[in-house]
């Protein structure tokens, strides 16, 4: 076993909610951070529905164990306070290059100097944002896949700062908490799945922005004519799409047109996806 036991997450959206409940879940004491109260109450109510979502899919999470993992979450808006003890610190914020590095600045000058730092970029290249740890042999990428619980992967990619021996306890932390490692043996924008996820959502976005079919006719041809079980705008749905959003943002031209588009027809109008009850599809019944 490594020696982390306390684990701290940055950013209690919708998958760093996740990835705080599901190492909280494997028996770690977890602190989970956001801005404000808002931010916070959200996350709350995100950890209450994971509770019954771990009872219904998770085997043997019925027994208590689901319920009992609140025990060992703490909230917290008070950055400082919550990095001041932790053993690793996982960064899910928002994918804003400037956000990223002030906020490894501010807690790169409070965290242990033992702290592990990991990013769950989707797209950012961690030696972008090494610099600003203050302690890029001990920052790494940590990636997890939206549903953690079921889509276990955690792939792990440093820079060539980043100490051997941080890479493999990361590694064999990413085991612990019930994921399956993803080793990436250099530096790659969006990994592994986002190198494969993000252009493929980007091509389905293009196809109903541009008018040539609808997204409910575009998921319906890639399930028949691949038996996947969700099409691309499912996906965007249980993503968020605020996080594809700010990737397309800052993308070349035509991804920046895509975000528009997204923007203008969908997050404009409260049309986030399944966390806010509609996205390209939706899922409240009022």
């Amino acid at each position: 076993m490594t020696d982390i036991r306390k684990v701290t997450v940055l950013g209690a959206g919708v998958l760093g909610s996740q990835i705080a409940f599901q190492t909280a879940f494997k028996g770690f004491d977890v602190t989970s951070y956001d801005i404000d109260d808002k931010a916070l109450d959200a996350a709350r109510g995100r950890f209450a529905g994971l509770v019954e979502t771990y009872r219904q899919d998770v085997p043997g999470a019925d027994d208590g164990s689901a319920a009992a993992t609140l025990d060992r979450l703490t909230l917290t808006s008070d950055l400082d306070a919550a990095v001041a003890d932790a053993d690793l610190v996982i960064e899910a914020i928002p994918e804003i290059l400037s956000l990223k590095q002030d906020t490894y600045r501010r807690i790169g000058a409070v965290a242990p100097e033992q702290t592990i730092f990991a990013t769950n970029s989707s797209t950012l290249l961690p030696s972008d944002l090494a610099e600003a740890t203050g302690r890029p042999d001990r920052f790494l990428a940590l990636h997890f896949a939206n549903r953690v619980w079921r889509f276990n992967t955690a792939e792990v990619m440093g820079t060539e700062e980043t100490d051997p021996a941080v890479f493999r306890t990361v590694v064999e932390f990413a085991t612990e908490i019930g994921m399956v490692p993803i080793e990436l043996h250099k530096e790659k924008s969006g990994y592994v799945l986002n190198s494969l996820l993000v252009p493929f959502l980007n091509a389905a976005a293009a196809l109903a922005a541009g008018g040539y079919a609808e997204p409910a006719d575009v998921d319906k041809t890639w399930k028949i004519a691949t038996g996947a079980p969700m099409g691309p705008f499912q996906i965007f749905d249980i993503i968020g799409l605020t996080t594809p959003y700010n990737i397309m943002a800052h993308g070349d031209e035509a991804a920046q047109k895509l975000a528009v588009w997204l923007k203008e027809n969908y997050i404009d109008k409260g049309k986030l996806g399944v966390a806010s009850g509609e996205g390209f599809y939706r899922y409240t019944s009022d």
